[in-house]
């Protein structure tokens, strides 16, 4: 078994998630008393979130790259990142680092091609939904149609994440406004919907949207696993 890196803390709500995952797929997989053997650098969530929303990306790059550093220095033999937004640097921190990097697009886009989705929705940051690098994976390299909200919508979403998601705050109502939002989506034509954001899941799962939902942590951990385990 491969020892996996996790770079992780932003938010620890999500990260918590994925560790529950791994250690229970492990188990899965191999019985007994099984668990995953695993790394966590875990970053301050507070001082990622002002460098992202003061658009001061180089100083977050930094910190990423530092933690990631660490992670190898600790005996990890592959890194995930347990978060969508901070894959922006992933390419930047993969050069500092000589472990291979499971980029969470990659997996998630395979999950959709798998089911024969051409025409995606995604959520997530504003960051996320906004910039190319990871809306570009899917559309570059899988040849998917993306969706994502209007403006006004996009900052819906973000404001759920950072003001409630990330801080432990489950509200039905956030719930209500997401559903309508991938509604709309639906609309438009998607097909799926990815929860491009760690801590989405936490709020919304399938039993809630009549479409195929694609939730990242759940991907990304179990990608994670197979290859721990030389499955991928």
């Amino acid at each position: 078994m491969k020892t996996i890196g996790l770079l992780g803390g932003m938010s620890w709500e999500s990260s918590s998630e994925y560790y529950r995952i791994i250690n229970q797929a492990v188990n899965r997989k191999l019985g007994g008393h099984h668990s995953a053997k695993c790394v966590m650098y875990s970053m301050n969530f507070e001082e990622i979130k002002r460098l992202q929303h003061s658009n001061r990306w180089d100083e977050a790059t930094e910190l990423m790259i530092k933690g990631a550093q660490h992670i190898e220095k600790g005996g990890a033999d592959f890194l995930i990142i347990c978060t969508n937004t901070m894959h922006k640097m992933a390419s930047e921190i993969q050069q500092h680092i000589t472990i291979p990097l499971l980029h969470i697009a990659d997996a998630t886009a395979r999950r959709i091609k798998d089911q024969g989705i051409n025409r995606i929705g995604l959520l997530g940051t504003k960051f996320t939904m906004e910039e190319d690098f990871y809306k570009g994976t899917l559309i570059a390299n899988y040849n998917l149609k993306v969706n994502i909200p209007t403006q006004e919508k996009r900052q819906v979403v973000h404001d759920i994440i950072y003001k409630e998601l990330c801080l432990g705050k489950i509200k039905e109502s956030s719930k209500k406004e997401y559903q309508k939002i991938i509604n709309d989506l639906m609309n438009n034509g998607i097909e799926g919907v990815i929860l491009g954001c760690t801590e989405i899941s936490l709020l919304i799962n399938q039993n809630d949207i009549s479409i195929p939902i694609f939730d990242t942590t759940e991907i990304h951990a179990q990608t994670a696993v197979d290859y721990a385990l030389g499955i991928l």
